[in-house]
């Protein structure tokens, strides 16, 4: 598995699981560590989380299954997110990335894990009523007590990751964003053009549009359904999803793609996609398909 370098002590595999639907599953602890080797196996070290995944309840899970093998935390990297507060839990959805909560946020995250640290923490969507100056003070205290190494932001716009990495004495090491063949706002609105600016490899979640281009009816679904079938099967693939992987990880950017899935099928044919030999002018064409014409 091609890994992707951070930072001068930080590597991710090239794919990432989430674990954002872990609850959902329905494994024991026991199932949930054999999925960890699985994809151990596979080559996949680096399991993404947040605080509120499963409302409140997918890290304690993860944490449980590691316990059974301690040996595993040393294997891999876990990323996990803080600052949206439910309305389960609060009354109100609203976000919170007070010096206050970051802090407490991590705590919790350490102790459903049960582990001494974070690999790396991410602030998960945009906060209008952000301080960064909290932002700033809480990341330094947590990378000089050793809690998290290193930091993040999710879901982040040029003018707001350049807001907060203003206030930072060290580089936020990665921005996860939504980018498919189908959604492509992060690339047409420059945010993909700031991860290359910067030399921050991107996380990429929903890296198959959350399952719309298989049952979509919309033109851009059909469009997009119908180019990448020509090129699975030119290419040879197996299924779409590997074009889909390909489409993604060709890409100058160094995307790294978050499998949501807890069928192993569907993480093998993510691997899979690291080997597809898609040309420049392939991936133009399921561009053209997404846009509905072709490049000026």
């Amino acid at each position: 598995m091609e890994r992707i370098r951070l930072a001068e002590d930080l590597t991710f595999s090239r794919i990432i699981q989430g674990l954002w639907r872990l609850a959902e599953w329905d494994y024991s602890k026991e199932e949930i560590l054999s999925f960890v080797e699985f994809c151990l196996e596979q080559g996949i070290t680096t399991f993404d989380h947040a605080d509120i995944y499963g409302n409140y309840t997918c890290e304690a899970l993860f944490g449980e299954a590691l316990a059974l093998k301690p040996s595993l935390r040393g294997q891999i990297e876990i990323v996990t997110k803080c600052g949206i507060k439910l309305a389960s839990k609060y009354g109100l959805k609203h976000y919170d990335t007070s010096k206050e909560h970051i802090i407490a946020s991590v705590h919790q995250s350490l102790k459903n894990f049960r582990t001494d640290y974070i690999d790396v923490l991410l602030i998960h969507r945009p906060d209008p009523f952000m301080n960064p100056e909290e932002v700033a003070e809480a990341f330094t205290r947590l990378k000089k007590e050793g809690k998290v190494r290193h930091f993040g932001v999710s879901n982040f716009k040029r003018s707001q990751f350049n807001m907060l990495q203003s206030y930072l004495d060290f580089p936020l090491v990665t921005n996860q964003i939504e980018v498919s063949a189908y959604c492509l706002e992060n690339i047409e609105d420059g945010t993909v053009d700031l991860c290359l600016e910067k030399r921050i490899p991107p996380m990429v979640w929903s890296p198959l549009a959350g399952g719309k281009l298989f049952t979509a009816t919309d033109d851009r679904a059909v469009r997009l359904r119908a180019a990448l079938e020509q090129i699975r099967n030119k290419l040879g693939a197996e299924t779409i999803d590997e074009v889909l992987y390909a489409w993604l990880l060709v890409h100058p950017a160094r995307m790294m793609p978050i499998v949501g899935s807890g069928k192993k099928e569907r993480i093998i044919r993510a691997v899979r996609a690291l080997k597809l030999p898609l040309r420049r002018e392939q991936w133009f064409e399921i561009l053209q398909s997404s846009v509905g014409h072709e490049v000026p």
